[in-house]
């Protein structure tokens, strides 16, 4: 009666009904998990979201499949400020990057076709993969000294039913950017095997030093779709406004935005409201920007700051995003570590294997908590090492 790709495990990992217990005893939790920036003490400029939300279009209804004009202009706008042009009619407003990427998948791949991801990532791939009936086959970041890309592996990968390949500029969890030098080779990799390029850019304003990262979104050689979206950029996931901008080739790149203009029409998912309020929600940008980059480095420092009083643990190399990795002692299950440090110090934080590390010993942690709370949280899980 239900398909085959609806049929996943769906029982909660032990780590869950660790949490579901303390929470239902009523014992406190220090999380150092959170990621939801609306849960997390920001200040928002509340009249001039509401304000922006209360236009005199929003009773008409007059859609277009890719998105509001106005409200695509605003996009390219951010764009232009990053040296990457992105044409209003290149653009196709979604209600979220998950959305993006069914679209993208369902865009680029035959059921069973196959699409290389970055390991570790983001979990959340494989179920969107699993909905558009897509396999995933996973390239390794190696760590040595930062993060980089297995190049050799990734090419292996690459067989005759493989249609594309993923990246997150920069990587959730590791915080690793695409640098210059692996750009130019992934691209090559992308024309030598026919493939498509979707990087995922939600983080891309975060990076640690203030600098400005090259963006996906000014690639030519190669049919790319960069991914971006309010819910990073301005701490807004609630108003559910994302966006592809497609690049590359002139013909690949008609090509595709004529067959995605047709999948967008098909669902117009994007309500009129947030597409009117769009530009004003965007120029915002820069004050939650600034709150949630100031946490982060606060946040960085707290962490040295603990870690140099001893030698065991130690976080390894951040260039950008929410999150950071803590390496520990390799001698348990990372889950069996997670699940100690609930329940007896009270600490939630997020173990590796969730991001698919190959290797116990890794934490997972957000570095958009309140300050107080991450750097008492980071004090129980160091509490043996110092």
């Amino acid at each position: 009666m239900f398909s085959h790709r609806t049929q996943w495990r769906r029982e909660a990992n032990r780590l869950s009904l660790a949490q579901a217990e303390m929470t239902a005893s009523g014992t406190p939790i220090l999380d150092l998990t959170r990621s939801n920036p609306t849960e997390c003490g920001f200040q928002y400029e509340d009249s001039r979201v509401i304000r922006s939300m209360a236009q005199g279009g929003v009773l008409r209804y007059q859609p277009d499949p890719m998105g509001l004009l106005a409200c695509r202009e605003a996009i390219c706008g951010y764009y232009q400020g990053m040296e990457a042009p992105v044409r209003p009619h290149e653009l196709a407003l979604t209600s979220g990057t998950s959305e993006a990427y069914s679209w993208i998948f369902r865009l680029l791949c035959n059921a069973g076709d196959e699409v290389l991801i970055p390991s570790p990532g983001y979990p959340l791939f494989d179920l969107l993969a699993d909905l558009c009936d897509v396999k995933l086959v996973r390239f390794p970041l190696v760590y040595d000294h930062g993060w980089q890309i297995d190049f050799t592996a990734l090419a292996a990968a690459a067989t005759d039913r493989t249609r594309a390949v993923v990246v997150v500029h920069p990587n959730n969890p590791t915080g690793h950017y695409v640098s210059g030098q692996e750009r130019s080779r992934l691209e090559d990799c992308c024309r030598q095997h026919g493939l498509a390029l979707i990087a995922d850019e939600v983080f891309l304003d975060f990076s640690h030093d203030s600098g400005l990262r090259q963006s996906f979104a000014s690639s030519s050689g190669t049919l790319t779709f960069t991914l971006s979206g309010l819910s990073k950029l301005c701490g807004l996931p609630q108003m559910k406004l994302a966006w592809i901008a497609v690049g590359g080739p002139e013909t690949e790149k008609s090509e595709a935005l004529a067959r995605l203009e047709i999948i967008a029409d098909s669902f117009l998912s994007v309500g009129t409201p947030v597409q009117l309020a769009g530009p004003e929600l965007l120029a915002s940008r820069t004050a939650f920007q600034a709150q949630a980059t100031k946490r982060i480095r606060q946040n960085l420092r707290a962490m040295d700051e603990q870690l140099s009083g001893q030698a065991i643990c130690e976080r390894l190399k951040y260039e950008g995003g929410w999150t950071a990795v803590l390496r520990m002692p390799a001698v348990q299950p990372d889950e069996d570590l997670a699940i100690k440090l609930l329940q007896e110090r009270g600490v939630m934080v997020h173990p590796g294997h969730l991001y698919d590390f190959a290797q116990p010993g890794y934490l997972v942690v957000s570095l958009i908590v309140p300050a107080d709370q991450f750097a008492e949280g980071l004090r129980r899980i160091l509490s043996d090492f110092v």
